[in-house]
């Protein structure tokens, strides 16, 4: 099959031991981003198998209708940016393996290095002693801290695990439906909303972006939070409401780490989020590792011949076939 990657922005892929499964394919990797969609339509004219890279580039009509040949997207995990409907009314199918016994491991060492890193101060101290300096600062330490977790999943229960190992408390929030899962599990629930953010040292969001959560962390809920308190966010910008979390920055009262934000890749070197010295700003690397980009390449490699075998597999929308 002609095999198009997209978004592969350091080459990474071929580097990686799963990439000999596309072997005997025609594949081209694109190391760029193109977000217009007539634009994209042109590279790709004659690809009949696209790769995802996560959520880097929207799938809808508009490029979807441009494809004649498609006939598979290859991906993994959630896919609030891909069109299902439209994919099944041009025949494309979509499959991804929703993994759902395996959280992202990589995402978890994230926000505990965004924890540590913050509470440090690493990286003012790293360019303080590169310039020239020695210690700039005295930083805190987690042990015995308030870790307040919102969302009762998979990567959140990882992230609970590391937390209890350096001797951190743990407090979750999350649905009702998830609340109770914790209660039934034998953790600490807060007794309120209110109470979550007001009596947590730090607030670490775990939950997925989709219609139902978007915007769900609100001004209310960050203006509760306790003077010098870190929000820590490896998941969604969009599960924060538009203009909340920079507003409450800007007050110098909180903290945050941020590794996820509205607008990706952020290039406004003025953003407050990345200028301001209360926030530690990383470019969205929660997931990418070397381990775990083969771990979800090789799910998404394996589909693609599974497809082109002509028995396809983890299949989200099964009326497309044609």
């Amino acid at each position: 099959m002609k095999v198009h990657i997209l978004d592969d922005w350091f080459d990474t892929l071929r580097t990686l031991p799963c990439f000999s499964l596309l072997d005997g394919h025609e594949v081209t990797v694109w190391t760029d981003h193109e977000p217009d969609p007539a634009k994209l339509a042109a590279r790709v004219a004659e690809t009949e198998a696209l790769v995802l890279f996560r959520e880097r580039t929207r799938v809808g009509s508009e490029l979807l209708d441009r494809l004649p040949a498609l006939r598979l997207i290859s991906q993994r995990s959630v896919y609030p940016h891909v069109d299902v409907e439209a994919c099944t009314r041009n025949g494309v199918t979509l499959c991804s393996n929703m993994h759902s016994d395996t959280p992202s491991y990589a995402a978890a060492e994230m926000t505990l290095a965004l924890m540590l890193a913050s509470y440090r101060q690493i990286p003012e101290q790293v360019a303080s002693i590169r310039s020239g300096g020695w210690q700039m600062g005295v930083g805190r330490t987690l042990r015995g801290r308030r870790l307040g977790l919102y969302g009762y999943g998979r990567i959140a229960r990882a992230v609970a695990a590391y937390a209890r190992a350096i001797g951190m408390e743990i407090v979750w929030w999350s649905s009702e439906e998830g609340r109770a899962r914790a209660r039934a599990d034998g953790e600490e629930v807060a007794e309120s909303r209110a109470a979550f953010f007001a009596q947590s040292d730090i607030v670490s969001l775990h939950v997925r972006l989709k219609p139902a959560t978007r915007g769900i962390i609100t001004a209310e809920d960050l203006a509760a939070m306790a003077p010098r308190a870190l929000l820590v966010n490896t998941s969604r910008a969009g599960l924060i409401a538009p203009g909340a979390l920079e507003a409450e920055i800007a007050r110098g009262r909180i903290h945050a780490a941020v590794d996820v934000f509205d607008t990706e890749p952020l290039r406004d070197t003025d953003h407050v989020l990345l200028t301001h010295p209360n926030v530690l700003p990383t470019p969205h690397l929660g997931y990418v590792t070397e381990d775990e980009f083969d771990l979800q390449f090789r799910d998404i490699f394996e589909q693609v011949n599974a497809f082109a075998a002509g028995a396809p597999i983890h299949v989200i929308n099964p009326d497309a076939a044609r």
